[in-house]
């Protein structure tokens, strides 16, 4: 060691049966970086294999923070904990025995086009000559990233970069659907499917993602000691199907815990620089590890195009207005029953058509324009197989009732309804994918958007609005599947027709700001921010002399007073974070902070960095704490923004002080129920509107106290479901150009890595031979 005695203590070792070092510990005190013994940890991995002629894997820790350097290979990343035995010995024996990547031979029996093969050996090249850990593929759809990672993984177990794979899909017919595409090209990797087999070994894992979350804390008591089956080094690979980053940060804890080589897998990158799927790989934007487009797959001739049509129904675009319609139709919009207390609207906009209100001409119309002009088959006399995208569960039962009105004469087999509430839904999807059997149209809410594969699919029909990218060119992809003799000997598929009665060809032909759902944060977490912020701004108060002085009529009923609310609201947070269990893999990487927030002396003041730690590391880890009524945690929230934008004096007070108001006028109709009668005449103050004049935070929080619990005895105001038969108009279909799949791929700057990349490594042997071009050396097979 470098320094006067010319010795050095190591923290800890781990030592092999072969008495050789396996990993050292540096060990820092909790109040110290843990990065600080990162040099002084190397200096002794130095001096250990001078020693015993094996370099130990190096390890730095402070107890809260961990470290892993496998300095022969990669540079020093964060992990959740420290590797097993066998999983050392693994690493250290891979340093000897790996072989190179680009010399391992591509199984062309589970992958044979020459892009797939390309991805294979691009990802193995980022993984092995630029040292990084993360690849991202972008293919499109029906392009067939399945059997690509398949043969991925197959040449890293065979190099001996890879002993077992996880590959996690958002679907359980995902999940199926790939155990069944390692089984068929890779049996020897023994695919295990943990949504059904929790407990068998393999080296291919396949799940989803909430199995996964669930089966890493399990703890394998009887066999393995209460060690958690899932180590941090358990997979050596994990490929995540259709990545993007609403997946990624709804299940980042996965990808936190688990130290593994990532293959992420899309057809849809994102453009925006804050928000891309690009960025989760630490790639640059738009350039992705290797990328294949829709429209370089339909000028190879592996898919074919869709033809996008826009089919413009009025009513599906403008809504129903109750004067453009007849006096007959009129007559009939007034017998209806709209809702429970007689009210009539006077128009129903589009967005509530097919959501509650069903209009029988409008689905005719629909049905009327696929079975014209959609792709035929069976010389003519029959439509193609064909998807129909409804918007919900009643809209997919009415639309297969019309269509068995009018075509009686399939006897209800022609067209069958597929979604989550349909028993037996794969007996029926089997038979949709068997070319002549019926049905030959399915239609689908979200069951069919992505996973299933049937080349025989000519037709796709939108009947609701879609407006997140990935999952559009998913739907898509439903279409692009190459199928031989379709129209007959010799008539291959040529292209598919996307019929859309929605205007989302429009939409996504314009190229606009696109969403993948919701990335708000949990309801939970957001009522855990808002009560810090109520924390901050009592304590401003407090400390400028700003408390509320109520006068006696506001103090009658025993409102607390803003101390007792700030050390209330201040317990509350606490007492979530003590059920918070340290032994939970997401809340273990945060423990340095939820141990020091279980202190009660650590709420009597909080300061900016607290405030800042609690919002960022604590609100938004789970709690074993028993969870409370959703309508009551939702008015806890309806009433902390009231009493916040009163201390801020914000112009949003207004509309929450009706919103109040308006829960308060629900509950006095409900003034038979005891609960309620109870408090009615609280219930009747906050109706009104005296109450409120000059109303204080302490006030709002006794109403918050006293009603939260009745909120749930509110009837939901739902309107009933409406059936009509008003005419719709049809104008002209047109076709629509779309933007091809890989909208966001920056071409010219991929083929620039490309070429830069080559340049780099211009001197490697198997380019050497592909710029001379000799022929590769038969590999050997064992």
């Amino acid at each position: 060691m470098p320094n006067a005695e010319n010795k050095g203590f190591v923290d800890y070792v781990l030592w092999g049966d072969d008495g050789k070092p396996l990993m050292l510990v540096e060990a820092k005190r909790t109040t110290k970086n843990a990065t600080v013994g990162q040099q002084q940890a190397k200096l002794y991995a130095d001096c250990l294999e001078a020693m015993y002629g094996q370099r130990p894997v190096i390890f730095y820790s402070n107890g809260y923070e961990h470290w892993i350097w496998d300095d022969r290979m990669y540079a020093p990343r964060a992990v959740q904990g420290f590797y097993k035995k066998q999983e050392l010995e693994l690493l250290v024996q891979r340093r000897s025995s790996r072989k190179a990547l680009a010399e391992t031979v591509v199984n062309g029996q589970i992958i044979e086009r020459y892009y797939q093969t390309r991805a294979v050996r691009r990802v193995g090249a980022s993984f092995e000559l630029d040292n990084v850990r993360k690849s991202l593929l972008v293919m499109a759809t029906g392009a067939g990233k399945t059997r690509t990672v398949i043969a991925l993984a197959d040449v890293l177990m065979r190099a001996n970069w890879a002993k077992r794979v996880l590959f996690l899909a958002d679907r359980v017919a995902l999940v199926n659907q790939a155990v069944n595409a390692f089984k068929a090209h890779l049996p020897d990797s023994a695919p295990v499917n943990l949504v059904t087999d929790k407990h068998t070994e393999g080296r291919v894992f396949v799940s989803t993602y909430p199995t996964m979350m669930g089966l890493i804390d399990e703890a394998m008591e009887a066999n393995n000691g209460g060690q958690r089956r899932f180590g941090v080094g358990h997979f050596d690979l994990i490929v995540i199907d259709e990545a993007h980053r609403s997946v990624y940060q709804k299940y980042r804890a996965i990808f936190d815990y688990f130290d593994s080589l990532l293959v992420g897998l899309t057809a849809t990158p994102k453009d925006e620089i804050d928000k891309n799927t690009y960025g989760l790989f630490d790639l640059e934007t738009g350039v992705p590890t290797d990328a294949y487009g829709l429209d370089e797959a339909v000028a190879d001739g592996h898919l074919v195009p869709p033809v996008a049509i826009s089919v413009p129904l009025k009513f599906q675009r403008q809504g129903i207005k109750y004067d453009d319609l007849t006096e007959e139709e009129k007559e009939e919009w007034d017998a209806k029953e709209w809702t429970e207390d007689g009210t009539v609207p006077t128009e129903v906009d589009a967005q509530e058509l097919n959501k509650w209100l069903f209009n029988i001409d409008t689905v005719d119309k629909a049905l009327e324009v696929l079975m014209t002009q959609g792709q035929k088959v069976a010389g003519g006399d029959r439509l193609g197989k064909t998807i129909i995208f409804a918007k919900n569960n009643d809209h997919a039962d009415f639309i297969a009732d019309r269509f068995n009105v009018n075509y009686p004469q399939y006897k209800g087999h022609f067209a069958r309804v597929v979604t989550y509430k349909t028993e037996y839904a794969q007996s029926i999807i089997d038979d949709f994918s068997a070319k002549e059997k019926m049905p030959h149209i399915a239609v689908s809410v979200d069951m069919l958007d992505t996973g299933i594969d049937v080349p025989e699919v000519v037709n796709l029909v939108f009947f609701k609005v879609v407006r997140s990218k990935t999952k559009f060119w998913q739907m898509l992809g439903r279409g692009t599947r190459l199928c031989k003799d379709l129209f007959g000997p010799g008539e291959d598929k040529k292209n598919f027709f996307v019929f859309d009665f929605c205007q989302n060809l429009e939409f996504f032909s314009q190229n606009p700001a696109t969403s993948d759902g919701s990335s708000s944060e949990p309801l939970t977490t957001r009522l855990f921010k808002a009560r810090l912020e109520m924390i901050a701004e009592l304590d401003r108060r407090q400390k400028y002399g700003t408390h509320a002085s109520e006068g006696p009529a506001k103090t009658a009923i025993g409102h607390p007073t803003e101390d007792q609310l700030r050390d209330e609201t201040a317990e509350l947070l606490r007492a979530r974070v003590v059920a918070m269990n340290l032994d939970n893999f997401v809340v273990r990487p945060q423990r340095q902070f939820v141990e020091k927030y279980v202190k009660p002396e650590v709420w009597k003041q909080l300061s900016d960095d607290d405030h800042a730690e609690l919002g960022h590391r604590v609100a938004g880890l789970p709690s074993q704490q028993m969870e409370e009524d959703e309508e009551a945690k939702r008015f806890d929230m309806l009433v902390l923004r009231t009493q916040l934008s009163i201390f801020q004096a914000k112009p949003e007070f207004a509309g929450l002080r009706q919103k109040i108001q308006a829960i308060a006028s629900a509950l006095e109709d409900q003034s038979a129920i005891p609960a309620i009668k109870a408090e009615i005449m609280l219930i009747s103050a906050v109706a009104g509107d005296e109450w409120w004049d000059d109303v204080t935070v302490p006030m709002l929080e006794t109403v918050r106290r006293r009603l939260r619990a009745l909120v749930k005895l509110i009837p939901k105001g739902q309107k009933k479901v409406v059936y009509t038969d008003f005419e719709d108009e049809l104008g002209e279909t047109t076709k629509i150009d779309l933007p091809q799949v890989t909208a966001g791929l920056n071409m010219s700057k991929f083929r620039e890595k490309a070429r830069q990349f080559l340049k780099e490594h211009e001197s490697h042997l198997s380019l050497q031979r592909l710029r001379r071009n000799q022929p590769r050396p038969v590999a050997r097979r064992p």
